[in-house]
């Protein structure tokens, strides 16, 4: 795979996933803008690693949750590294809370940051790429929530979902235009957040228990990425590829639902 002379914009990319999806495109060959919410911590470290690749990385922070956000984004993007061909859209907000006990503005704003702002990101890149007129490449972050209904995530669920259904619909509409539209769903992937929410035990008790026997790393989602965004990827669109270990069947092999005891010759009694 090769992403020579071409420009990706990556949001949220100073840590974890975006900052996976930044460093695998980078190593490709492609020039970076990344983006984080003002005053990351963790968005110079992010720059310096793609420059220590041989690549150039311009940095934009600025706050995605919101049109006028995005809009200052991509056209600065656009300002200083001179277009864009890529782009990697990752916001997303979660917060767990029960459904009887979710506030209404949590809800409202778990949905923007994670669906709308999707939506504003790709509208602005797309009509660039359009007035461009050479193709392009679309690559939204979603997650293996979106067709899995875990409790206390009815928000984040219900956005991931929607953008599923969100990029499968651009896809359509842009394929005229030849830029290509994808999605990644994320399973259960080892990222700074992880270790807020959860202990090292359970981590490190569920990576074991996941069918590849560990949790997913920020670079299997950037591989993926990379490939997805490349010229290898040129007759795919509108496709979602779930990058997951296995999470999504966890519970349905054999061992987990059927005891040894009750087996007999590899066959259910």
């Amino acid at each position: 795979m090769t992403l020579e002379n071409k420009v990706a914009l990556v949001t949220g990319a100073g840590r974890g996933i975006g900052k996976g999806c930044a460093l695998e495109i980078a190593r490709c060959g492609a020039d970076l803008v990344i983006n984080d919410r003002p005053g990351s911590p963790d968005v110079d470290d992010t720059a310096n690693e793609i420059r220590a690749l041989g690549r150039d990385c311009t940095i934009i922070e600025g706050d995605v949750f919101s049109r006028e956000g995005c809009e200052a984004l991509v056209s600065q993007a656009i300002a200083r590294a001179g277009r864009i061909d890529i782009l990697v859209s990752n916001p997303a907000k979660s917060v767990r809370c029960s459904f009887l006990d979710y506030d209404p503005q949590l809800f409202e704003s778990t949905i923007a940051g994670t669906l709308e702002s999707g939506f504003h990101m790709s509208q602005l890149v797309a009509r660039h790429l359009v007035e461009r007129n050479e193709g392009g490449k679309i690559l939204f972050i979603s997650s293996v929530q979106a067709q899995m209904h875990f409790a206390d995530s009815i928000a984040y669920g219900a956005a991931k979902a929607g953008l599923n259904h969100m990029a499968c619909t651009i896809a359509t509409e842009l394929s005229q235009h030849r830029i290509n539209v994808n999605v990644i769903e994320p399973g259960w992937i080892n990222t700074p957040g992880e270790h807020v929410t959860f202990s090292e035990e359970v981590l490190a008790k569920e990576g074991a228990e996941l069918p590849w026997g560990r949790l997913g790393t920020p670079e299997d989602i950037g591989r993926a990425a990379a490939f997805l965004v490349s010229g290898d990827a040129d007759y795919i669109t509108g496709a979602i590829l779930p990058v997951d270990g296995g999470f999504r069947f966890k519970d349905l092999r054999s061992n987990s639902l059927i005891s040894t005891k009750s087996k007999s010759n590899g066959c259910a009694l």
